[in-house]
């Protein structure tokens, strides 16, 4: 059976290492599977040669929680996990969350907020000079100056506020091994300025000649429009093929200079990375607190891709993976299902074959391998390019091979359908064939809206193109024999939402005649287009100018709209409609969506009150007569 990486001094020496090459601080349980991203960078480093140990939620109120292995050889590789610890640990309204599916039995208070700053502060009290390096989603979205939600302001680089020496964003697979091979061969941390996909701190920008320079953070301090200027540079410097170097000054201590994004993986990098010998279960001293609940959500689940040319305005994937799809061959993925049957929970249910977007399966468009993506426009919004090649043939292909496994029953798609792709596409063959053997009776779909005003500012397709795709699902049913249903996910308060379009959304919510369980309330999280609206009140790469709903009170009320048929949300409702001047909507009709407010009966005089009835009629008939 595949060992796991060493967590104690004493497995260290079990192996026979008197040091480790790498030390890897995670916020995460120690969870050694592909969907885990401290599993590939290890399992990655040890292929090529190199020793690491893991060090999972260590407690950073205690530096010796960080001195288990010593000091590395090369250096301490710092995360905060596969989430952003603050969306991690707090809802949209501020609240803790109870739950961290990351941890032992799903505890919450294993890790401190931003683990990247304080795992590496607390690495520098014992170790000055050792190398360290940032990595994963916390510290990829805050590479640079960013908005945060959870402070309300603009935040400095992590890598200024951790003391590390460099940020790995992105996935990461090919800066890592350049970084390791890099201080492996003597260079110190300092001079690793080259390096794709990489952050690095200087004093002058000698050695990045040719880079933008955005605005200082002290501008980003003083002006939203400055903000808004730095994030568009920003945004339309993603691509690996056309980015320039950017760079942020900081006053006195000089730049921060990000270098281009790392090319992404080829076929065979991808394969090579998804073949690595992971255990695919949770470290065994775990057991005791009942396992990582976040392991139960991905264990039969396949990954089959990276990367979205979706460009949703909400979502950080442009900034994390890039726009350009990375496919892993349909051979890796048999072999890795074929792996899954043998395992002894396996029921005979893949519960996912996808990625960002399931059913992408190659670049939009030819030129995206050769000369990346364009700057200007995206692939399917506001309607889909004319070069975009729409083709479900591969990933029907590769559905119908994990059919045919032995032991397999079913193979679910869950990881989203993008429906206006599926739209695109002139061969309804994948329509068919998702309908008839890969949704369990409900197909999750993600319209997000149904006014094209908010849809504009989300970067999703118009309500109409959602609509002729419910349209061809129900034709697909009926012709497979089945009754299986749509079931939307839908968010509120998105900038460009204002009262009037939240009221129209409830009435589609009214019409579909079921009240969502869960409603999404827009989450400004780090290096999103959205988020940049939200904090500045204008689109970024326009200049319009844009509604933004910030009062907590307003948010409130408009997810509560969502679930008009809540009686605890029924004062909130009555305010909303109120407000957009749809009093209409109050009433005992079949279209209203709350009846009107009861008034309470008339008083007795007080004379009259605690009389009995008939008495009481008596002495009203008295006063007549006088």
């Amino acid at each position: 059976m595949q060992e796991f990486l060493p967590v104690t001094r004493e497995e260290m020496n079990e192996r026979g290492w008197d040091q480790v090459d790498f030390v890897y601080v995670t916020g995460d349980a120690y969870v050694d599977h592909s969907s885990f991203g401290a599993a590939i960078i290890s399992r990655l480093l040890e292929s090529r040669g190199y020793r690491v140990g893991i060090i999972p939620q260590p407690d950073w109120r205690k530096k010796e929680s960080i001195q288990v292995f010593g000091e590395p050889r090369l250096g301490f590789l710092v995360t905060a996990g596969n989430m952003d610890s603050m969306v991690n640990h707090y809802t949209v309204s501020g609240k803790h969350r109870q739950k961290d599916s990351y941890s032992p039995g799903g505890k919450m208070g294993l890790r401190p907020d931003m683990p990247v700053i304080v795992y590496s502060n607390l690495i520098r009290q014992t170790y000055k000079h050792t190398p360290v390096i940032l990595g994963g989603i916390e510290a990829s979205l805050r590479r640079l100056a960013h908005y945060d939600y959870w402070q309300n302001k603009i935040k400095r680089s992590v890598l200024l506020d951790s003391g590390a020496d460099l940020i790995s964003y992105g996935m990461g697979e090919h800066s890592i091994v350049e970084i390791a091979d890099s201080l492996n061969s003597g260079i110190p941390v300092q001079e690793l300025t080259y390096i794709p996909g990489t952050v690095y701190k200087c004093k002058d920008l000698s050695r990045a000649a040719d880079a933008l320079v955005l605005p200082s953070y002290e501008e980003l301090l003083e002006n939203r429009k400055a903000y808004g200027k730095s994030f568009a540079i920003q945004y339309q410097n993603t691509d690996p093929f056309t980015a320039k170097p950017l760079a942020e000054s900081y006053g006195t201590r000089g730049y921060l200079v990000q270098n281009p994004p790392a090319y992404p993986l080829t076929r065979q990098e991808m394969d090579d990375v998804y073949d690595l010998p992971y255990t695919g279960r949770y470290h065994p001293m775990y057991e005791k607190d009942g396992g990582i609940p976040a392991l139960d959500e991905v264990k039969f689940s396949i990954t089959s891709n990276r990367g979205c040319f979706g460009g949703c305005s909400f979502c950080a994937l442009t900034f994390h993976q890039g726009r350009i799809l990375q496919t892993r061959s349909h051979e890796s993925i048999l072999r890795e299902a074929e792996k899954m049957t043998e395992d002894p929970d396996f029921k005979g249910y893949i519960h996912d074959v996808g990625g960002p977007t399931a059913d992408f399966r190659h670049p939009s468009c030819e030129k995206q391998l050769t000369k990346g993506v364009c700057g200007n426009r995206q692939c399917l919004f506001p309607t889909p390019c004319k070069n975009l090649k729409a083709d479900h043939s591969d990933y029907v292909a590769l559905l119908l091979k994990l059919r045919k496994i032995p032991k397999v029953k079913k193979v679910f798609i869950r990881s989203g359908v993008r429906f206006d792709y599926v739209m695109a596409d002139p061969d309804p063959t994948f329509l068919r064939e998702l309908v008839e053997h890969h949704v369990s009776g409900q197909l999750r779909v993600a319209p997000e809206h149904v006014s094209n005003e908010v849809l504009k500012y989300m970067g999703k397709p118009s309500h109409e193109v959602y609509r002729s795709f419910l349209k061809a699902y129900e034709k697909a049913n009926k012709a497979t024999g089945k009754e299986q249903y749509a079931i939307p996910y839908f968010m509120s308060s998105h900038p460009g939402c204002t009262m009037k379009e939240a009221v129209k959304l409830a009435e589609y919510v009214r019409d579909l005649g079921f009240t969502p369980e869960q409603v999404q309330d827009f989450y400004p999280t780090p290096s999103t287009l959205s988020t940049c609206m939200y904090y500045t009140g204008f689109h970024p790469l326009t200049g319009e100018k844009v509604y933004v709903p910030r009062d907590p009170h307003e948010k409130a009320i408009q997810r509560a709209l969502m679930q008009y048929k809540n009686p605890a949300n029924r004062e909130l409702v009555r305010e909303g409609l109120r407000l957009a001047k749809r009093t209409d909507l109050i009433g005992y009709g079949k279209e209203c969506l709350i009846r009107p407010e009861r008034t309470k009966p008339e008083q007795p005089p007080k004379e009259q009150r605690n009389v009995p009835k008939k008495k009481a009629i008596r002495n009203i008939h008295k006063k007549k007569k006088k």
